[in-house]
């Protein structure tokens, strides 16, 4: 087991919370060549024979030997979010010596007091709030994403289908109906909001991850376990 630290935006944060979203998928570091088709997990360049360079399988199953995966199953993450600080040992201690360091949250929409927004890359493990137990890791293709898992991706259904099979749907950061047929479209479309249009046709092979949501600081669960 090993823990390791994951960036979350303010909107995913808030699915997080609400117990909206189980999964997240990140993009493998090393992806297929330009000019490649890949048929059947098998690498096929322009007028060469096939080779299987992507084919190497993992203990995770699927493909992934050309694609280092660091996150295992039963590590633990914690979530660095957009927060900032107040009482510390800068210049906001400095400003009311007698404050009792607080930790303020910007996905929970609030205004911090004598302090300014820190960036999630800059948030420290004993200020994290949320920890992910990693149940599963699998690499597969982007556009391979079912229903089940989009839905688990923060994706939720707002009516029953209209009579010509169209559904609303909403996604983490986006509340505005999205009319589309399945969870998957709707998915679809949060990726390219978030990675830039046209991302998703791409269809990039990516490192899915299954985990419980803990709300709680990752160090704070060991003391309660204790």
């Amino acid at each position: 087991m090993t823990d390791r630290p994951i960036l979350f935006s303010g909107p995913m944060v808030r699915a997080l919370l609400d117990g909206r979203k189980t999964q997240t998928r990140r993009l493998c570091k090393d992806q297929p060549p330009p000019g490649v088709t890949i048929i059947r997990k098998t690498i096929r360049p322009f007028g060469k024979e096939p080779y299987h360079a992507f084919e190497r399988r993992t203990k995770f199953g699927n493909f992934g030997g050309e694609v280092p995966v660091k996150i295992s199953r039963g590590d633990r993450l914690w979530v660095k979010e957009t927060h900032a600080r107040v009482g510390d040992n800068g210049d906001d201690h400095m400003a009311c010596p007698d404050l009792t360091r607080l930790v303020y949250y910007r996905a929970d929409d609030v205004q911090p007091e004598l302090s300014r927004w820190r960036p999630s890359i800059f948030m420290r493990r004993q200020d994290s709030r949320l920890t992910l137990l990693v149940t599963d890791v699998r690499v597969e293709r982007l556009q391979d994403i079912s229903e089940e898992d989009a839905k688990a991706e923060g994706v939720s259904q707002l009516a029953s289908p209209e009579k010509d099979g169209r559904r609303h749907f909403t996604v983490p950061g986006h509340e505005a109906p999205i009319d589309e047929p399945t969870a998957k479209r709707a998915y679809a479309i949060l990726w390219d909001w978030i990675n830039g249009a046209g991302e998703w046709h791409k269809n990039p092979w990516v490192a899915a991850y299954t985990f419980t949501v803990i709300k709680q600081n990752i160090d704070q669960i060991e003391k309660v376990a204790a």
